[in-house]
């Protein structure tokens, strides 16, 4: 499995990025929104209002300020209605009248969402204040069918989008350069050696002290007072190219499908690792019991069992690699283990002080 990660350690280990790649400006960012709708529209595979009954109560307060009075205790066996969940992402600078793209999932048991029209739905952010308003027909990729007892489906279709389906009805108030033009400047990994490195790039691309580095990860940016000219300095910044700091050693495993990546700084230590795999094999053979004739006896089925332990040889090999991603990719595949044996390998390595990376289980 390692072996795809060959060509990894043949290229150069850290290459020039712009330095909008690297860091973003504070404050320049997604605001995430969400609201509670229906959609109406469906052929029969909305929500089953007994077990959604909230269904029923959001249609009938929709309709009440409508003007549609629905008497109280009528039981609505609504086929064509489901309640759904929107959500949105709301980009930086967006104006009123700007048009959003839009997720809708249904909350409660419809069975498909494919044909339906979501109705006029208010997109809230986290402060509860209403930025843009959703509505239209939904797409949806799944499709399905069923008769006699059978179905098939292919995708899912309690989820749709909707491309365009909101419109933006107030803006997120962003005022870049409040403090005297003063700008903040963070990078996407906290790194004192990238921190230092963007620091200069900055300052000898404008010939004097513009950056300072407050951390890690914040650098201090004194730009102009005016608008126009603070969006030609953001520009002029973004587009620096930057070389960052390598990469911590870090190995990543994925617990779940088996996964495992290493980065090109992980080394290893001299060690030696036993590896053998033990198997287990019980096999049942049914014969039959026949009584003699004209006996008393009754015919029953009897289990014949045998079980059989296997281990395979396990010598202790050495592995080392403290040149490149190559020789530790070489040290651990001659090994011969599988993903599942190599994730306890590379445990026990870490623990023995052999791996010299971060050993990251996901």
């Amino acid at each position: 499995m390692l072996t795809i990660l060959l060509g990894l350690g043949l290229a150069p280990s850290v290459q020039a990025e712009r330095l909008r790649d690297l860091a973003t400006f504070a404050g320049v960012r997604d605001n995430a929104l969400v609201g509670y709708g229906l959609v109406v529209g469906l052929d029969g595979t909305g929500d089953q209002t007994m077990q959604a009954p909230f269904t029923s109560q959001s249609l009938t307060n929709m309709l009440s300020q409508l003007g549609i009075t629905v008497p109280s205790g009528t039981n609505m066996q609504l086929r064509n209605v489901a309640a759904v969940m929107v959500t949105a992402d709301l980009p930086p600078f967006s104006q009123p009248g700007q048009r959003l793209d839009v997720v809708v999932s249904s909350v409660g048991n419809a069975r498909s969402l494919r044909g339906g029209t979501l109705l006029m739905t208010p997109l809230k952010g986290a402060d509860g204040d209403t930025y843009a308003i959703a509505q239209g027909n939904l797409l949806v990729g799944g499709v399905g069918a069923e008769a006699g007892g059978s179905s098939v489906q292919v995708n899912q279709q309690a989820g749709g989008r909707i491309s365009g389906g909101a419109m933006v009805e107030r803006e997120v108030p962003l005022d870049l350069g409040a403090n005297g033009g003063v700008l903040d400047l963070q990078l996407k990994e906290a790194d004192f050696g990238t921190a230092q490195r963007v620091v200069s790039a900055i300052n000898n691309e404008f010939g004097w002290s513009v950056a300072a580095a407050q951390d890690g990860r914040t650098i201090q940016l004194r730009g102009p007072d005016n608008a126009n000219d603070r969006v030609n300095f953001m520009a002029r910044v973004e587009n620096l190219d930057v070389t960052p700091m390598e990469a911590s050693a870090k190995v990543v495993i994925n617990s779940r499908t088996g996964a495992v990546v290493l980065n090109s700084a992980v080394t290893l230590h001299r060690a030696a690792v036993a590896h053998g795999n033990l198997s287990i094999v019980i096999d049942t053979a049914f014969q039959v019991s026949q009584p003699a004739p004209f006996g008393e006896g009754e015919t029953v089925v009897v289990p014949d069992s045998d079980i059989s332990v296997q281990q395979e040889e396990g010598a202790l090999r050495l592995v080392e690699g403290r040149a490149d991603l190559v020789d530790v990719v070489n040290a651990l595949n001659a090994l011969g283990a599988t993903p599942a044996d190599l994730m306890s390998i590379l445990e026990a390595l870490k623990a023995a002080g052999s791996l010299r990376a971060d050993l990251e289980i996901i």
